[in-house]
């Protein structure tokens, strides 16, 4: 799928559906948040947020006092919704609408997260391109969840490629060590079960 079909499927998904009709929503991110919290970094650490989307682990970063927070993602409606909900407390977020392959970072990032969006990659070529921008673009630490191989093979439609902990180390071991991998069920807004993997790296 080319970068203008990508952003047309999930700018109509995001128009379309309201967060309970969409499998990732999440009430509290709490593992994000708590791999987030475990590195001890300052609340002025540089965080992005790829594919945050209408994601409300913004909201709680806000609440926890983190300043230097941008989220990334390929829909300008989903980003629209952000916007709207956080209301002036926008103002203190950078916004970027792209797709991740296409990212052009002119800043680093000490945590750089990833819930849900890796796992799109599924040609060789895309995940070259997200190696090397988190390979030159973090200065500190990643948090990725991935549908694990007991989790599904598709989301909204696209097909995923699937990670468990050995897979999602491998890919990343040329920069990264791992901190933490755990296995996670999150339920959906519909009561259906997905099966992540997430793990925590460090740049070496």
């Amino acid at each position: 799928m080319d970068t203008t079909t990508n952003k047309s499927h999930w700018d109509t998904v995001y128009t379309t559906k309201p967060p309970d009709q969409v499998s990732w929503t999440q009430e509290k991110p709490k593992i994000s948040l708590d791999f987030i919290g475990s590195f001890g970094l300052g609340k002025d650490a540089k965080i992005i947020d790829i594919g945050g989307g209408d994601s409300n682990l913004v909201d709680f970063l806000l609440d926890e006092g983190y300043e230097n927070i941008t989220i990334l993602d390929i829909s300008d409606a989903a980003l629209e919704k952000t916007k709207t909900r956080l209301g002036s407390k926008a103002e203190k977020i950078t916004f970027i609408a792209t797709d991740i392959a296409e990212f052009k970072p002119d800043q680093q990032y000490d945590i750089w997260h990833d819930r849900a969006t890796f796992h799109f990659l599924t040609q060789e070529e895309q995940i070259s391109k997200y190696l090397n921008l988190a390979e030159s673009n973090i200065d500190g630490f990643m948090v990725l969840g991935t549908f694990s191989k007991d989790g599904p093979t598709k989301c909204s439609g696209l097909d995923i490629k699937q990670y468990d902990e050995e897979s999602m180390v491998k890919q990343f071991e040329n920069s990264f060590e791992k901190i933490e991998c755990i296995s996670t069920d999150h339920t959906t807004p519909f009561n259906t079960v997905q099966n992540f993997t997430f793990c925590s790296f460090k740049k070496r």
